[in-house]
């Protein structure tokens, strides 16, 4: 199981530069133990703090060393086979959600591409039964994930709080903000991507 350390070192690897709010979103852990971790982290010189913006990043250092140790977990749980199984599916659900998140920025009135200001509820209430559809699916790619590595599991629960605010009427948990279906979505992709060494 990858302790926290890990999970905070490899939320800024696939979230990029991020501040205290997001990383402890991102791993599930407390602010104040995501604190711990990164200053422990910036003494091994793995992470840097720009203090101005309240934020942390990885450096060149702590990339190199998330690559080495996700792989090294990746390979010791012998979860590399139903990892890139999961992939697959991953790969065949993923455009499907980027069309999704097309249908939800924009739609069609008379012909016309037009921006999605979301005074049409009942367009709005079509394409989150989409995205309820497609959940569906993308759940069955989550639980494969987190049963051959636990940290995956993560992505599951976000993405079902992001539809389900997104349901509520907080609409920007569906494209349009740190904390949307399609971040979390994104997230995972570049997260399965640096897991098996593929690059982009």
């Amino acid at each position: 199981m990858s302790g926290p350390d890990l999970l905070v070192l490899h939320a800024l690897r696939c979230v990029g530069t991020a501040g205290l709010e997001r990383v402890a979103a991102t791993t599930g852990l407390s602010e104040s133990d995501v604190e711990s971790e990164l200053i422990d982290l910036a003494v091994a010189g793995l992470v840097t703090r720009f203090a101005e913006f309240g934020v942390w990043s990885l450096t060149e250092t702590g990339r190199t060393a998330d690559v080495e140790r996700i792989i090294a977990e990746l390979e010791s749980a012998g979860a590399r086979p139903a990892v890139t199984k999961a992939f697959d599916g991953f790969l065949v659900l993923n455009p499907e959600l980027l069309d999704l998140c097309t249908a939800w920025q924009l739609r069609s009135v008379d012909g016309v591409m037009i921006a999605n200001d979301h005074s049409d509820s009942s367009y709005d209430a079509r394409v989150l039964d989409r995205f309820a559809d497609f959940h569906g699916r993308a759940t069955v790619v989550c639980a494969q994930l987190s049963s051959a590595l636990p940290r995956f599991g993560r992505y599951r629960t976000r993405l079902a709080e992001a539809l389900g605010r997104a349901g509520s009427g907080e609409l920007e948990h569906v494209a349009d903000s740190t904390a949307s279906y399609h971040t979390v979505w994104a997230e995972l992709h570049e997260d399965l991507l640096v897991t098996l060494g593929i690059p982009r």
